[in-house]
Order: structure tokens, then C-alpha cells, then sequence
């Protein structure tokens, strides 16, 4: 157990039987459900061979399980109310690898994740995926609107900067393109951002936190056929990560208007930055980077760098359904740079046994036969195992993509209490954002697939009755010189 760390953190308990345990005196109860039964409800054999892979095997029988129980017009919040963790931030940002924080799951580091998480989702929920926009691969918001769009000022944190980024290696679908000749940018895309958090929100955790997001891609085949699953050495001695992912953190060039400078140097800079303006103030810094899937191989790149260059600044990395990105040499390094890392994995995701499915840490133990192994994948850090088939809201089956989804990681985290317990009761964030770029939700819900789209397809009527696609306002359009750094 981590040294003194329940001094003030609320106790958690998952016996039933006991008194109930309390968290703090405005976090409700978890209750456990018993375990569902298992069993055919009726088979829904596929239309076509276009959605084999959104088949639903096992649909649960909600009219007999109490979770359904379910008002979706509930007005309560759909967040966990925040609690003050400055006492103890250090603990919650990994400083003991979350030891005893995981199984079962501090609510305190539950809502942490949540927002880490939120702000992976924001790379997917500004990004102009629309190939038929001149803007395609740019965000639709400039990022002192983004947050503000996207709901996300709750949180308690403002973007500084954006990131771009393009790739040296031939990678055709690892981003959306726009079908137009006229566009925005031939070569980049907008790959994530900096933020930093709020005088409120700093105050609450207990230092001045710096975040850098990462976008990933939203379906696993996007990029995992064109994974280049080489190992290339990046700094001192046998550290080496894959070719690919390396690519789109370092790649640059002169003749380009948003990578001047890689995504590394954008990243960086502007973290040196706001860690000079906020010392200087007298306050502690903490850095937090998180991604999803791709975002999160990015992630570790980044934690790397920023570890190896900022000595003195805690580093934590948070990531989602995030793939092996390097060797055992690597993870040794981020073990000595004593960046802590966490990595959210859902069980039935094939993405994090990527790359490395048959030639990864697993081999290790034969190390004594065959020496050291450098040209194999390894994980990095501690794992929160979540499972797909725990929550009653979500189909099972064979569905890549909804399983992959970070709004399905978000909903499980959500949910989860311990790994000997069923999915909570009392999980606060709304089932119907699992659904936002899926069909992972049960029928018996009735929210729609894959609903999160611009209103009409982003056609608006004009003045003349015609519809069109609208002109973004001046500060929308991106513009290197208009993203200057806030704060």
C-alpha cells in the first residue's frame, strides 16, 4: 500500500454487507448489480457483409434487468461532482503508480481519468473529418472556441496552442484528406493541442497542471495496415519505437506552412513555455499528456522527450486503447525518467496487442536462453483492464471499431468499481455519448448509431432558399498566424 496515502483519502470498500462506505459526503453510494445471465436473446444475422462487423451476438434482455430502470430525461449532472485533491495530487498523479487506487477504483482518480479522457475526445470532436470541406484535417474551432464548443469549460482548463502534424512515411489513411484541390493545407493536420489549467481548477488539484493532447484515428484499420512495425532508434543507446509513430511526432519541412516545425518542437515549445511563466510565479507544475489510440503511442513519444529535457516536472501519461510503441529499452528509460503512465485498455480491444501480437514482453521470460531482446514490442506502465461485456448498456459482439471507441473506454471507466464487481448503478455519465461514433448501445435504448454529426451534414440555407456549405467565420480558418499562443 502506498505510504500514508488514505490518511486523507476516502476509504473504499466494496463489501456489501458492511457498513456502506462513503467516499466523501456528496458521492453517492456504489451499488453492484448482480452478475447478468448469459444466453441467446434472438440472433440478428448481418444485411450485408458492410456491417458483419457491427453484429450484435448476445443483446441483453433489459426488461428483466433492474438497470433499465433507466429515465434518460434524468436531469442530474452527467459528471461526478469534483472533490478538492490537493493534498494528496501527487498520489492521484501517479507518484505510486495508483497503488491501491485501481482495484477498486478511487472515485477521485475515476473523475481524473474522465477528464483526461474528455479532452482526448475533444481532438475527435473538433476535427473536420468532412473530405468533401476544404478544411478537411483541421480543427472547426479556433482553439480559444474550442473548448467553449465542445462543453468542456467545466473542466477548468483553457487550450494555449494547437498542434500539426504530417509524416515522411507513406501512411495514405492515417488521416482524413479533403477530395478538393482547394484546401486548407496539402501536407498537415491537426493533431492535437496544449492546455493548462484555470486559477479554480489548480487551486482544487493542487498545482498548475499543463495538458497536451493527441489525436488518434478513428478506426483501428485506418492504421494498422499501414503500421510500418520497424524499430528505429531515437536517442542514447538501445532505445528504438516504431518507425511509423515516430514519423508524425518528428516529421517537418521547410516548404510546408504548419510544420515548419514538427509536432514535437510545436508541442514542446509551448510546454517550456508555460512551464517558464508559471515558475517564475513561484507555482508547481505538474504535466499530464494524454491520446487515444494512435494520440496515445504519440503520448509516451512525448513523455519521453518532455521527461528528458524537463527534469524537475512530474510526467504522467493517461492513454486509451493505445498500441506498443517501443522496447523494453524504452520502457526502461521512461522508468528511470520516472515518467508514470497509465494505460486505460479494454479487454476485448485488439489495438494495445498492437504491433508486437506474437513477438512482444511476453517473450522475456526466455531472455535467459536467448539474451536480451531490444527488437521487441513492450508495454509501458500500469494497466486498468476494463471489459466490455461488464456493462448491461453494451452490445456483445464482434464490433472493432465500438469496442476501440474512446467513448466506449469513457463509459466503462464510468462504470467500473472493482474487478470482482459488476458495472456501478449510480455511473453519472450519459450512456448515449457511447453511441456518438458506434452502435455499441443495446436497441433497448433506442439512441441512435453513430448519431454526432453537423446539423443537415453541415448544410445551411441561405438567404436565396439554396443550401450550402457555409463559410467559416475568420478566426474558424486556420492560420498560423492566428494560433498564437493565450495564457
Amino acid at each position: 500500500m502506498a505510504p500514508g496515502i488514505y490518511h486523507h483519502l476516502p476509504i473504499v470498500s466494496s463489501n456489501e454487507k458492511g457498513p456502506a462506505p462513503r467516499y466523501t459526503d456528496t458521492v453517492v453510494k456504489p451499488r453492484l448489480l448482480e452478475k447478468h445471465g448469459q444466453g441467446f436473446h434472438g440472433l440478428h444475422l448481418p444485411q450485408s457483409l458492410s456491417n458483419i462487423l457491427h453484429l450484435n451476438l448476445k443483446p441483453h434482455p433489459l426488461h428483466v434487468h433492474p438497470l433499465f430502470n433507466l429515465n434518460l430525461s434524468d436531469q442530474r449532472t452527467p459528471t461526478s461532482p469534483k472533490e478538492v485533491i490537493a493534498t494528496k495530487w501527487r498520489e492521484v498523479h501517479g507518484s505510486t503508480d495508483w497503488d491501491c487506487l485501481l482495484d477498486p477504483l478511487h472515485p477521485w482518480l475515476r473523475r481524473e481519468i474522465i477528464k483526461y479522457g474528455e479532452f482526448s475526445q475533444a481532438t475527435y470532436d473538433g476535427f473536420d473529418f468532412d473530405p468533401l470541406s476544404e478544411y478537411c484535417g483541421s480543427s472547426r474551432y479556433h482553439s480559444k472556441n474550442l473548448f467553449k464548443e465542445l462543453g468542456l469549460e467545466k473542466n477548468g482548463y483553457k487550450v494555449s496552442k494547437y498542434i500539426y502534424a504530417m509524416s515522411h512515411v507513406d501512411l495514405p489513411r492515417w488521416l482524413e484528406r479533403s477530395h478538393l484541390l482547394d484546401k486548407w493545407s496539402k501536407d498537415s493536420n491537426w493533431m492535437g493541442y496544449v492546455a493548462v489549467s484555470n486559477d479554480d481548477e489548480s487551486k482544487r488539484i493542487g498545482r498548475r497542471d499543463i495538458v497536451v493532447a493527441w489525436r488518434g484515428t478513428m478506426a483501428p484499420s485506418e492504421w494498422l495496415e499501414d503500421i510500418q512495425g520497424k524499430l528505429e532508434p531515437v536517442g542514447d543507446g538501445d532505445v528504438k519505437v516504431e518507425h511509423g509513430f515516430l514519423s508524425i511526432y518528428t516529421s517537418k519541412s521547410d516548404s510546408t506552412r504548419y510544420n515548419k516545425s514538427s509536432a514535437s518542437e510545436q508541442a514542446m515549445k509551448e510546454v517550456k513555455r508555460l512551464i517558464a511563466l508559471y515558475r517564475e510565479k513561484g507555482e508547481e507544475v505538474s504535466l499530464t499528456i494524454t491520446g487515444h489510440s494512435l494520440g496515445g503511442a504519440l503520448a509516451l513519444l512525448n513523455a519521453y522527450e518532455a521527461a528528458s529535457s524537463l527534469p524537475g516536472i512530474p510526467v504522467s501519461v493517461v492513454s486509451f486503447g493505445a498500441p506498443r510503441v517501443g522496447n523494453a529499452a524504452f520502457k526502461e528509460k521512461l522508468q528511470q525518467l520516472k515518467v508514470k503512465t497509465l494505460r486505460v485498455v479494454n479487454k476485448q480491444d485488439l489495438v494495445p496487442r498492437m504491433p508486437g501480437i506474437m513477438f512482444n514482453e511476453g517473450l522475456q521470460k526466455f531472455e535467459v536462453i536467448t539474451g536480451p531482446l531490444q527488437s521487441v514490442y513492450t508495454h509501458v506502465g500500469v494497466e486498468l483492464k476494463l471489459d466490455s461485456r461488464a456493462s448491461p448498456y453494451l452490445k456483445h459482439g464482434l464490433d472493432l471499431v465500438g469496442v476501440h471507441g474512446l467513448e466506449t473506454y469513457l463509459h466503462l471507466v464510468d462504470g467500473f468499481f472493482s474487478a470482482t464487481s459488476s458495472f456501478r448503478v449510480d455511473a453519472r455519465r450519459d450512456v448515449a455519448l457511447v453511441n456518438k461514433a458506434s452502435g455499441m448501445l443495446v436497441d433497448d435504448l433506442r439512441i441512435p448509431e453513430r448519431w454526432y454529426q453537423l446539423s443537415n451534414k453541415g448544410l445551411v440555407c441561405n438567404s436565396y432558399g439554396r443550401w450550402m456549405k457555409p463559410q467559416r467565420d475568420p478566426e474558424d480558418i486556420p492560420s498560423p498566424s492566428i494560433d498564437a499562443p493565450i495564457c
